[in-house]
């Protein structure tokens, strides 16, 4: 009898399967990526949960919204001209006086009120909160030093900032956000409702210690505190007038701080000696310098999930922000008082 051959793979069929398998390990793997990705996201919108409710907690006990930063209140100022300093002062952040209520009160306990946030003993403003940081970005291992700004202290990052103003951090007493300092921020201040009001934004943090974006306990542009920078469309701010309403003007379109801004304005920071570096990493930043027409502070919030960021509304209520919003919605959305709540530009 003949005996049959059996008949093997030809390289040609072995180099078809082992492409096949290929392209399924990379559908794969993808579907991995989107699936830990939308858990990285949902992960980071619980935050801003958490932290919109201990925001809520500290008002409903006080009176009043936290202060977006404690720093001195200008010996001449009037109720017309409150300029905001996030340089003076003691320099404690919003998430600092919300520690009790992100089950951080021990933590809390560590801070001396009396002395500047740089120059604590326990160095408190090092540690590392989960509730600040979103798994995509990667911030918890990351710090701010500085031998001049903080006093060679380490500050740990966070992946969250609150809303100060449409205009500029500086100006927020004469344009607030949501958070403000000097004045008591009330129920009663919240012209445009809570549902249509900018709260707190994700932002993106660099592993580079000299890059103050994160720091969560200084009150600072990109560490805890955002502007949109939007101008208002009547006179600029100055002592003794008074601006009036909110009012977008239209010689910043193009020129604001929207989510995950590229240019041609860029993060203002106090120091931003790498800007290439910084370029690159699609967080360009700009140095700030009086009597310059760098004399201005603002931040844009920032994100590692496509086309936007993750924000909280007063309301408590969380949504996803596209990078491409109409940034005359996002600067009302920003604004407290401005008289078109969300839906009525």
């Amino acid at each position: 009898m003949r005996r049959r051959r059996r008949r093997g793979f030809t390289l040609i069929e072995l180099l078809v399967v082992i492409a096949i398998i290929g392209i399924l390990i990379a559908l794969l793997l993808s579907a991995l990526q989107v699936a830990r990705e939308a858990a990285r996201k949902m992960s980071c919108r619980n935050n801003l949960h958490q932290l919109g409710l201990a925001v809520h907690v500290y008002e409903n006990l006080l009176g009043t919204l936290p202060a977006s930063g404690f720093v001195d209140r200008p010996e001449d100022s009037s109720s017309s001209w409150i300029h905001f300093d996030p340089q003076s002062g003691n320099r404690f952040s919003w998430v600092v006086q919300i520690l009790p209520y992100v089950e951080q009160q021990a933590l809390y306990d560590q801070f001396d009120f009396s002395r500047p946030v740089t120059s604590q003993p326990r160095a408190p403003q090092a540690r590392r909160l989960s509730v600040m940081l979103c798994a995509s970005d990667g911030a918890g291992d990351r710090f701010f030093v500085h031998r001049e700004l903080t006093n060679r202290r380490q500050f740990a990052k966070g992946n969250y900032a609150a809303y100060v103003s449409p205009y500029h951090v500086e100006f927020q007493n004469f344009y607030p956000g949501a958070l403000i300092a000097s004045r008591p921020q009330t129920d009663a201040r919240l012209k445009d409702g809570r549902s249509s009001t900018l709260l707190i934004a994700e932002i993106r943090t660099r592993d580079n210690v000299r890059d103050q974006r994160g720091a969560w306990a200084l009150p600072w542009p990109g560490a805890s505190l955002l502007s949109f920078d939007t101008h208002h469309a009547g006179p600029a701010p100055r002592q003794g007038v008074n601006p009036g309403r909110y009012i977008p003007s239209r010689i910043s379109l193009g020129v604001a701080q929207p989510p995950n801004n590229q240019g041609p304005n860029a993060d203002m920071l106090y120091d931003c000696h790498d800007l290439s570096g910084a370029q690159y990493e699609q967080m360009p930043c700009l140095e700030w310098a009086p009597a310059s027409s760098n004399a201005y502070l603002s931040a844009a919030p920032r994100s590692l999930h496509a086309g936007g960021v993750n924000v909280l509304y007063l309301d408590g209520s969380v949504s996803f922000l596209l990078d491409t919003i109409d940034q005359f919605t996002m600067a009302r959305l920003v604004s407290i008082d401005d008289g078109a709540p969300s839906g009525d530009y």
